[in-house]
């Protein structure tokens, strides 16, 4: 079987059957995750992405590869959650980019849009990383490369590309040592697999069975990791530093090529993307001040954000999708009958799950709450309504939560109307800082500092229980453990839920500890949570406690030391 050309019609069944592949597959990619926490979500994420672009590109009535293009990059866009949907959406916005114009995909414009995907991916995210999704996607894109010019036949182009790109998979354990300790490969990056073989059987005209797989019997040899969740161990530039460059000078590609020597000369993880009258800025540097002065040449700065690089472990909050529409609706009647009003100066908008938690952010006078977690991440579009929602001429988001801080970055990106400013508060602790140390008096990138250097004094920590078996950071786990983990990873694991989050505690508190926070989620009762707190207050009787009813699901506590 030859296939020269991919045309708008043939586009449009394969992807459709990559949306419904992962879909049918995503809880089996759900289990494959080295955290053994009771909420993996890396299928659930990917595939909602893709789910949300499959629903506009099936309402295509006369497809091409024009308006296809449009329905898979708005859709996969706007319907991004968490990293692993967001990169995925960002590999399709550059593949799409490239094929828009043409008639029909053959091999050689398939190379260009594989190139055009990886280079747009890698733009996106704020801290590229080798043995992950964007590893796999890059692989295809150099394999792409190597075979252009030595075939027209679309069927071997694609068979000899999914090879390649399965045994880089195969190999990323070799290029993250976390991933070798656990003897896992990447979890975005059997997604993005999942994807691509159902497409590509499609072009086959294979009929696919969507039956989702058995769940796995983990262990070392099938276990698949969302290494996006994985948080760095070795920190050599210790600010993660983001600002836009508003130009008001010629911006060349050899200008941009001698401003990332420079960002290059003083940091690392370098993402630089401009557009006609702008440029995003990401580096990985100790000195953000350097940064910012060069960047002053080129033109003003907006939107700057410096942020500490202790990477959070597996903030994982999960919410009934039908609790989270019920709230939300609500929230909505709420919005539609009050009288239209001119904006105020200053709105908020937090991410938020559990009952308790909730009230104490509504006490913060946050004017809107998406609620969701790490199984249910909010999506690019579930935040520009919430956004829509608030009637303010500048609006803080607050994610609560590392996997979502992209979703409200792309959605920020997206409004034109209102001042937006992400807050990259990874944990509830770090929002609920955050927003306390708010000033109307200051401007957006003074409350933003403060905030950031507000979220450096507050250490976070949870304590849930392993839905597996696995060896993780040094630690042998069993399925029905409790654990407790911190900003560092996995520090307690034990058979009591009491005993593991002292022992964690300990992990957290040091001479300087001023103030311990515990929030008791659902499964806990109000007695429980009380003698708890007696005990941590006599063997830390030097530091003030403090203990609310978050009324979390999955967690048995949440806490924060200050």
């Amino acid at each position: 079987m030859v296939i020269n050309t991919i045309d708008g019609k043939l586009l449009q069944k394969m992807f459709i059957a990559g949306a419904q592949n992962i879909e049918a597959q995503k809880e089996y990619i759900n289990e494959l995750n080295v955290f053994p926490v009771p909420d993996g979500d890396t299928g659930t994420n990917m595939s909602l992405t893709i789910m949300s672009a499959a629903n506009e590109v099936s309402s295509v009535v006369d497809p091409t590869l024009e308006n296809l293009s449009k329905a898979i990059s708005s859709g996969s866009l706007r319907g991004a959650r968490g990293n692993s949907g967001v990169i995925l959406s960002q590999l399709f916005r550059g593949f799409t980019k490239e094929i828009r114009n043409a008639e029909v995909i053959d091999v050689d414009l398939m190379v260009a849009a594989f190139d055009h995907a990886v280079r747009t991916a890698y733009k996106a995210v704020m801290k590229p990383k080798e043995g992950t999704i964007l590893t796999v996607a890059k692989s295809g894109a150099t394999k792409a490369k190597e075979l252009k010019g030595t075939t027209d036949d679309l069927v071997y182009f694609g068979e000899q590309v999914l090879k390649h790109m399965q045994e880089t998979l195969e190999k990323t354990p070799e290029m993250l040592p976390v991933l070798k300790e656990a003897g896992v490969v990447d979890s975005g990056g059997e997604g993005l697999m999942t994807v691509l073989r159902g497409a590509y059987d499609v072009m086959l005209g294979k009929e696919i069975d969507f039956t989702p797989m058995a769940k796995p019997t983990v262990n070392k040899d099938n276990l698949t990791v969302d290494s996006s969740e994985i948080s760095t161990a070795d920190i050599k530039f210790g600010y993660c530093t983001e600002f836009i460059i508003n130009l008001e000078k010629p911006y060349t590609e050899e200008t941009e090529a001698d401003f990332k020597a420079f960002l290059e000369s003083i940091g690392d993880s370098i993402v630089v993307v401009s557009d006609d009258d702008m440029v995003k800025v990401h580096v990985h540097t100790n000195q953000p001040g350097e940064a910012f002065t060069r960047a002053l040449t080129y033109g003003s700065l907006s939107r700057m954000k410096v942020d500490n690089m202790r990477e959070e472990h597996n903030e994982r909050l999960i919410q009934n999708a039908s609790k989270i529409a019920k709230e939300q609706e609500a929230q909505k009647a709420k919005e539609e009958s009050k009288p239209s009003e001119p904006p105020k100066e200053h709105g908020f908008i937090s991410v938020s799950v559990g009952d308790g938690i909730k009230e104490i952010f509504e006490g913060l006078n946050v004017d809107y709450l998406i609620e969701g977690g790490q199984t249910m991440n909010p999506s690019t579009e579930d935040v520009l309504n919430a956004i829509d929602k608030v009637n303010a001429k500048e609006i803080y988001i607050f994610p609560n939560n590392k996997n979502i801080i992209l979703a409200a970055q792309q959605a920020k990106s997206l409004v034109e109307d209102k001042e937006i400013v992400v807050v990259p508060s990874k944990t509830i602790p770090q929002g609920i800082a955050a927003i306390i140390n708010f000033m109307p008096d200051r401007s957006a990138e003074e409350n933003l500092e403060c905030m950031i250097e507000e979220m450096k004094n507050v250490k976070s920590g949870e304590v849930t229980y392993a839905v597996r078996d696995t060896s993780i950071d040094g630690k042998e786990i069993k399925s029905g453990n409790i654990m407790g983990i911190n900003d560092d990873g996995i520090q307690a694991v034990g058979e009591e839920v009491e005993a593991t989050t002292l022992e964690l505690l300990d992990s957290m508190i040091s001479e300087d500890s001023e103030l311990i926070s515990v929030y008791y989620g659902e499964d806990v009762s109000e007695e429980t949570a009380t003698g708890l707190g007696q005990l941590i207050e006599e063997k830390y009787p030097d530091v003030e406690v403090e203990l609310y009813s978050g009324g979390q699901p999955i967690y048995y506590y949440l806490l924060s030391v200050e």
